[in-house]
């Protein structure tokens, strides 16, 4: 924790999950909706410092003008505060809604045929990246960094582990080394992001996520292709098992 308060978050946020450069014309609508990914994926939670200025505007692909009013336009949402000092900087304020089943119901409503697309897409996505991971030989930092994801995650508490599940995931994108399929994953999350959140936290359910987890974490770190890709395959079928179920 940093002596302001807040948490600077431990994250390769550089990887490409999410701060990929803006691409079109529309700028600040773009850099808004960076931000706003990074915080509702649960990159950045609670209290976590985003990254300076002038390297979050390099990052980004904007000019430090378009980020300040970005984070103007965020701030005045109650998503983000700005804090003078020596510890100063922008944190995250906002917190992820609690599960709520009728908000699962407007989210399905709102998705409609795309649901079942979103499922497929994510099971081919994260399960290969998955299996990508697991060939790579990773640095010392990126296992240190991946087992401390794997850890705060299994002493989540209720309240927060739906943003540190999203933000594991990404991790494990992250490990591939590829900007295009890290960006993927983080997408195809946030298409299922509303539904997943709104999914009460079940002791039941959370015990078979943790093994399931841990399984996929020491299958890529010991370079273990098959179960890395199957280990991940049957988490994912789980959770749309959940959330079928929560549907039907």
């Amino acid at each position: 924790m940093d002596p302001a308060g807040g948490m600077d978050a431990e994250v390769d946020w550089q990887g490409g999950a999410i701060f990929r450069p803006v691409r079109t014309g529309n700028a600040f609508e773009e850099t808004v909706q960076r931000i706003l990914e990074a915080v509702k994926l649960g990159v950045f939670g609670y209290g976590d410092r985003l990254p300076p200025e002038r390297a979050l505007a390099a990052r980004l692909g904007v000019s430090r003008e378009t980020l300040r009013e970005a984070l103007h336009s965020l701030q005045a949402a109650d998503c983000v505060e700005s804090r003078r000092g020596r510890y100063g900087g922008t944190f995250v304020t906002y917190r992820l809604p609690a599960p709520d089943l009728g908000e699962l119901a407007r989210a399905v409503r709102d998705m409609g045929t795309e649901l079942e697309d979103a499922l497929t897409y994510r099971l081919v996505l994260e399960t290969g990246a998955a299996e990508q991971a697991a060939r790579r030989e990773l640095t010392a930092e990126q296992r240190e960094r991946f087992t401390r994801h794997l850890t705060d995650l299994e002493q989540a508490p209720p309240e927060e582990y739906r943003r540190l599940d999203s933000r594991f995931h990404l991790a494990i994108a992250e490990l591939t080394g590829s900007p295009s399929l890290a960006a993927g994953v983080a997408e195809s999350r946030m298409r299922l992001n509303d539904l997943l959140n709104a999914i009460p936290v079940l002791s039941r359910n959370i015990e078979h996520s943790a093994a399931q987890h841990r399984a996929m974490a020491e299958a890529i770190l010991t370079g273990d292709i098959p179960t890395a890709r199957r280990a991940t395959e049957e988490h994912l079928e789980a959770t749309a098992a959940l959330l079928r179920g929560f549907l039907g």
